[in-house]
């Protein structure tokens, strides 16, 4: 049965006496682009909003921390740490980082050709940004300019 979010923090938001909350509305439709290889040639990017960090890498901060880690593709899933304002969501990441940060199953795709190649480096951020403003004007740049910087062709956006 499916669960619907926006609606239930909404009514949470409501008994708690809290102003409703306000969900992102863009006010143009997102970029998309058609992909100009096939996958198996492509260079594949991640993102994932799971505030994933690398074992020596420094926690995310718990509120609007717009700060991105980038992950050596390489690293083993049990070099994989997280920190993320909503920690309750993370005891399945914990137990297997594969399921918001999917690093092994992009590596075992590339080895079988479905994709062509990984970056070198893949991304997190921590998703529970309050401010619109600073994902649209700080974190979304950043993402992109790294992204753009290891020429990658189509990204994989994993939101936790």
């Amino acid at each position: 049965m499916p669960v619907m979010y926006m609606q239930a923090i909404t009514a949470r938001y409501l008994r708690l006496g809290y102003q409703p909350y306000r969900w992102f509305a863009a006010d143009s439709p997102p970029a998309w682009q058609p992909l100009r290889k096939p996958l198996r040639e492509a260079r594949l990017g991640l993102l994932s909003t799971s505030g994933a960090y690398a074992l020596g890498q420094v926690a995310y901060h718990y509120r609007d921390d717009c700060s991105i880690r980038e992950i050596p593709a390489t690293t083993p899933d049990a070099e994989l740490r997280f920190s993320h304002i909503t920690e309750n969501y993370l005891v399945d990441p914990r137990r297997d980082p594969g399921c918001i940060f999917p690093s092994r199953a992009l590596r075992r795709l590339v080895g079988l050709g479905v994709i062509g190649s990984l970056a070198d480096t893949l991304l997190s951020c921590m998703g529970g940004v309050y401010s619109q403003r600073r994902v649209r004007e700080e974190v979304a740049p950043a993402v992109l300019e790294a992204m753009r910087a290891q020429e990658v062709d189509a990204a994989l956006l994993v939101a936790m």
